[in-house]
């Protein structure tokens, strides 16, 4: 995806605050009724640009203020000569303030306006004006077969605000959703368009402040932040004596026997993200082919937890965990780098063996769980750390008082009280090693100087954006492929040089 305009909020908000923010801008005189028109020409100017050959339009209107938007929005299609049918899925007799108005004004252009029905003729584009963010539980009739209709039909569909069925706190599918091609959000990002399965169901996602008071809406408390180029930390320009020394030792730890590559990986990360000496403790087996494919790596072979500890004083970062494994010698070296007091970041198996209790982890560590790690160190199910990913990162921090990255579409990143989402990424990124390229670049962060949360900002947005890039290819991108990217990346964001 790209980026979305700078003029976009970095908030990203819950249902309750966007509630809070409009009854805000009305108590400050901006009536209900002029926003909710502002709306509807906001939707009428992006299906307009989305769909220039279109002439019908089939709106599909719920209860409350998201029906008003569409009824607002056919009477922009009818004015313009469109054919226009509108399905009400709720009594219109039962709208109030500005969405019985909006329906009232429907009424009076000649807009049909006709009960919904499982029979009901689905045609041209369909607005999807049913729930929008007021919905906070399962999908009940008629709404759940009007879903299943839109999706099913294989028309164009816009969705106003946020697909009904989706919940805009967390992104969790309310049992089913409308798959939008476009969504036009109002006056506020919410957090569940992001992150959860809310990435597949917006489509293209607009966003529309509806004028509303930029103080305003800036003072309003948020949920979350997104990451962007502008608030990231970067790194401090090297001076021209600078040497290795002076750049940070990194330490990555793991490569059982059959999963060497992850380690190396991880190692690889490590020195294209800048850290200035590298060392890959792994199995005797996997040096030779270490040094083979990466000679810059110092690689030492290790038999016992007494070896890594005599290494780990030399180092001021450890990664511990890429191909680690869960067995006799996995679990002795991680017995051994959990004594490390430098900064830490723990992934992959290192997170299965924290979660079965098999060792203790310093305060102040980062954790890099995928959502079914997540769930195995909070002792619940994959579905409800993606129910709620929001509340599962926090959870993770908290509990371990460390900085976690729970990865996936919108991954987080929290030190348990502020939580940044990262929108970018690629489906061509679901394969394997791209979390070991993440830990290592971490630890290279660290290495360099960064404090964990930024360090785990900066590098999760350098990775989603590497994966972007790379992504534009198709299938089949390799882990190892990122590595130079994200090299790229860092010298746009933070250059080596002033």
């Amino acid at each position: 995806m790209s980026e979305y305009p700078s003029s976009w909020p970095l908030s990203l908000h819950d249902a309750a605050q966007v509630r809070a923010l409009d009854a805000r801008l009305m108590a400050a005189g901006t009536p209900g009724a002029v926003l909710m028109q502002r709306a509807a020409q906001a939707a009428w100017r992006a299906l307009r640009r989305r769909w220039p050959q279109l002439r019908k339009l089939c709106v599909l209107a719920g209860p409350g203020n998201n029906g008003g938007d569409g009824y607002l929005l056919a009477v922009l299609a009818r004015r313009a000569g469109w054919d226009v049918q509108v399905y009400s899925l709720a009594d219109p007799a039962r709208l109030r303030d500005a969405a019985a108005q909006a329906y009232a004004e429907a009424c009076a252009q000649g807009v049909q306006v006709q009960p919904w029905h499982a029979e009901a003729v689905l045609d041209g584009l369909l607005v999807d004006a049913m729930l929008g963010t007021g919905l906070a539980g399962e999908l009940r009739e008629p709404y759940a077969t009007a879903v299943a209709r839109i999706n099913a039909s294989g028309l164009p569909c816009l969705a106003l605000d946020i697909p009904s069925g989706l919940c805009a706190d967390t992104g969790r599918l309310w049992g089913a959703a409308v798959r939008a091609d476009l969504t036009v959000t109002f006056i506020a990002l919410k957090l569940g368009l992001f992150t959860g399965a809310g990435p597949d169901q917006v489509g293209e996602l607009c966003f529309a402040d509806l004028q509303a008071d930029a103080a305003l809406c800036a003072a309003a408390p948020a949920m979350a932040q997104r990451l962007t180029a502008g608030n990231l930390q970067r790194l401090p320009a090297r001076p021209r004596t600078t040497h290795k020394g002076r750049c940070g030792r990194l330490l990555v730890v793991g490569g059982e026997r059959g999963y060497g590559g992850a380690a190396l990986l991880a190692a690889q990360s490590g020195l294209r993200g800048g850290a200035g000496m590298v060392s890959l403790a792994t199995r005797e087996e996997h040096v030779a082919g270490a040094l083979a494919r990466c000679p810059e790596l110092m690689v030492r072979g290790l038999l016992s937890s007494g070896q890594l500890l005599a290494l780990l004083p030399g180092h001021d970062v450890l990664v511990v965990g890429p191909g680690l494994g869960q067995g006799a010698w996995g679990r002795s070296l991680l017995t051994a780098a959990a004594q490390f007091e430098g900064a830490q970041v723990w992934d992959a198996d290192a997170l299965n063996l924290l979660a079965a209790g098999r060792v203790q982890i310093r305060a102040g560590a980062v954790l890099t769980p995928h959502p079914g790690e997540a769930a195995r160190l909070l002792g619940c199910s994959l579905v409800e750390v993606q129910d709620d990913r929001p509340a599962a990162a926090l959870r993770l921090a908290q509990r371990y008082q460390a900085v976690v990255v729970l990865k996936g579409a919108g991954s987080l990143v929290t030190d348990g009280h502020a939580l940044r989402l990262c929108e970018h990424g690629h489906p061509a990124m679901a394969g394997p090693g791209l979390g070991d390229v993440l830990a290592g670049l971490i630890g290279a962060l660290l290495a360099q100087g960064l404090a964990a949360l930024p360090a785990s900002e900066l590098a999760v947005w350098l990775h989603a954006r590497a994966g972007e890039r790379l992504g534009q290819a198709g299938r089949g991108l390799l882990a190892s492929e990122l590595v130079g990217v994200i090299r790229e990346l860092l010298e746009e964001h933070s250059p080596c040089c002033n």
